[in-house]
């Protein structure tokens, strides 16, 4: 039986050098400050790595690299997004990842030359997964970014059976229909990790055991304290707290969406300097850091923000 995350697993930005070259020495103090809040694990090279942003051999290195510093560091959990929208390099990123010892491997699916069917999906899921065999596969489900936007309870439907390590889907969208569908799915089969940090509650009340999120970076005891107060019962508690995520998340999505770039100055704030976006994304100007970074002071950040 495939091992399941349980908890709160972040999605790293990729710490950066000012010249927009990949930080590899900022790796190991970001674990530590993942380790030290209490995240199950990383998801790395994903949406909020841009991970579509960097070369092959950067997201080879950045994946060797996480698997040396989290090797043997429990309960951390490192997941390597190796889609790309050329399947043969997603089947390079895959194999490597096993190689170097990373806990399992996820994948979005292409965005340009699109799958036009579920069935055109699960061979592309089956193609991926079968180059990292020894390693749980998770389908990365965000039609926001890559269009792509089958009923996720089909795809299972079209996998069962036939993708022997795939181990579920990690689940960046609205349809919480869909969702709890997937969570039954032949008796709970596959771990369904929830991906939308404003809503985490919601997934909660569905029957989420785990989640990504790129908030959990920085913000991760608000989100231990949603978690303990959906727990006991107190639903009160959990909505007051999720209001807050979500209040904190419309302050980081004001600059024209760009949550990367807003994600990267939050980090600063709390102890770790993740370095610039790469194009075509945008830094922030030092007036509108300014002003979020003073937003999200008022709503507590001090408070519910990581440890260093």
């Amino acid at each position: 039986m495939i091992e399941t995350v349980r908890g709160l697993m972040a999605a790293p930005f990729t710490p950066m050098h000012l010249d927009g070259s990949v930080n590899l020495e900022a790796v190991r103090p970001y674990a530590d400050l993942l380790h030290r809040n209490g995240l199950a694990g990383a998801f790395i090279c994903g949406t909020t790595g841009e991970g579509l942003s960097l070369t092959t051999q950067e997201r080879m290195d950045l994946a060797q690299r996480w698997a040396d510093v989290t090797a043997g560091r429990e309960p951390l959990k490192l997941i390597v997004h190796v889609g790309h929208t050329s399947l043969a390099e997603s089947r390079i990123l895959a194999a490597h990842a096993q190689a170097t010892g990373a806990w399992g491997v996820g994948a979005m699916s292409p965005c340009f030359f699109r799958p036009q069917t579920v069935e055109d999906l699960a061979h592309f899921c089956a193609s991926v997964a079968s180059a990292a065999p020894d390693l749980p596969f998770y389908y990365y489900h965000i039609p926001s970014v890559t269009g792509v936007n089958f009923p996720m309870i089909d795809l299972l439907r079209a996998v069962a059976g036939r993708v022997p390590n795939f181990a579920g889907i990690k689940y960046t969208w609205e349809n919480l229909m869909d969702y709890g569908l997937c969570l039954a799915f032949d008796g709970g089969r596959y771990d369904m990790l929830f991906g939308r940090d404003e809503i985490l509650l919601a997934g909660l009340a569905l029957g989420a055991r785990g989640a990504v999120g790129s908030t959990y970076n920085f913000a991760a005891p608000l989100y231990h304290r949603i978690l303990e107060s959906f727990d006991k019962g107190d639903l009160e508690t959990a909505r007051l707290l999720q209001g807050t995520s979500m209040e904190m998340i419309r302050l980081l999505v004001q600059f024209h969406g760009n949550v990367m770039a807003s994600g990267k100055a939050t980090m600063k704030a709390v102890g770790l300097d993740c370095g610039p976006v790469r194009p075509p994304l945008r830094n922030l100007a030092a007036e509108q850091e300014d002003r979020l970074l003073s937003d999200l002071a008022k709503i507590g950040l001090a408070d519910f923000g990581c440890r260093r």
